[in-house]
């Protein structure tokens, strides 16, 4: 069947927003699933060039044809998903929520916060991890998209409806969330890890579809992983912003901020350790590269790879045992590798 799921190889980051768009568009899908909560934002840039975070929504939403869907694996905030309805200009036909998804209310949001997890283990505070944790426990009553009136109008069966397009054969984007080092049950690093298991079958289950649909994994990963600041857990071989910007050759610095927290991100240099235990927990079909111009910022000049690139692109393929199928230059931009790679490289 014709799905394809986006995932994080990494520490989340890894851009995984920007893919699902640029897939979804080049792929001509009719279906784009969102799964998680607002613990992460996925950044992509709008026609006009702007970029835009959505928490809730899939980034190819401001696709005009693509239905979106979030699944009964979504854990939502009513505010933030109202204003991203407004972004994307979503009319009734266009967005479908599963009845049993999650309700993140002010109340579950400051239990959350009143763990101190933002502190020990650099949780962003959305409240997703409590509501799982309620959905969970069963202890107190979790509140589901179903139960909320102003949701009514968006309200359907999506399981129903993800099968018929399948039959259809109509092609279905899954954007996962976050970074296989994050999974709440195959990363190594835990305690400092989300409240979700972040692979791709997790996130097929959460849409409420088979393994059998699957004919598509895309992993995605950055040259410089990267992990939220503060007491968020190991990241080996960290460096700092300073550093990336002189590497890269950069007239100006290169810094991060969590699209969702603010905080000034952690950086460290490209570990092929956690990137080869994500292959083997998704066996992904094709692999991103991104930010290829962290590596050198020449590339954002003239569009095409430098021998630096090649170098540093050749050392990921051995040291993770996989082609790169696809390279990410900036925000918006993603250059097939098996052709357009292989033509600029003959140039340098």
């Amino acid at each position: 069947m014709p799905v394809t799921v986006v995932v994080g190889g990494q520490f989340g980051s890894e851009g995984k927003g920007k893919v699902a768009h640029y897939l979804a568009k080049e792929m001509d899908a009719s279906v784009a699933i969102r799964c998680g909560g607002p613990n992460s934002g996925h950044t992509v840039i709008d026609p006009n060039g702007n970029p835009i975070i959505f928490q809730q929504l899939p980034t190819a939403s401001i696709l005009p044809d693509i239905k979106c869907v979030l699944c009964a694996g979504s854990y939502i905030d009513l505010d933030i998903l109202k204003k991203e309805i407004k972004i994307a200009d979503l009319n009734l036909q266009r967005l479908y929520i599963d009845p049993n998804a999650v309700i993140i209310t002010p109340e579950i949001r400051q239990a959350e916060q009143n763990y101190g997890l933002k502190e020990s283990i650099g949780s962003t505070g959305s409240g997703t991890g409590e509501a799982v944790l309620r959905r969970i426990t069963r202890k107190k009553k979790a509140i589901f998209a179903k139960d909320i009136p102003e949701l009514r109008q968006w309200i359907k069966e999506t399981t129903y409806f993800l099968r018929n397009c399948l039959l259809q054969n109509k092609r279905v984007i899954i954007e996962g969330t976050q970074g296989f080092g994050l999974s709440l049950l195959h990363s190594p690093l835990y305690p400092f890890v989300t409240s979700r298991d972040t692979t791709a079958a997790a996130f097929v289950s959460e849409a409420g579809l088979s393994p059998l649909d699957v004919d598509d994994v895309v992993l995605t990963l950055r040259t410089f992983p990267i992990r939220v600041g503060g007491n968020s857990g190991p990241l080996p071989n960290e460096i700092d912003w300073d550093t990336v910007t002189n590497d890269s050759g950069s007239t100006a610095p290169i810094s991060e901020y969590t699209s969702v927290s603010k905080k000034l991100r952690r950086v460290g240099r490209f570990d092929s350790n956690i990137v080869c235990q994500a292959i083997l927990a998704n066996n992904p079909s094709r692999i991103v590269l991104n930010h290829l111009d962290y590596i050198d910022s020449n590339i954002s000049l003239k569009s095409q790879i430098t021998f630096k690139h090649q170098i540093v692109i050749k050392e990921v393929e051995k040291t993770i045992g996989r082609n790169i199928d696809f390279i990410g230059i900036g925000p918006g931009s993603i250059v097939y590798n098996a052709s357009q790679l292989k033509r600029y490289a003959q140039n340098i």
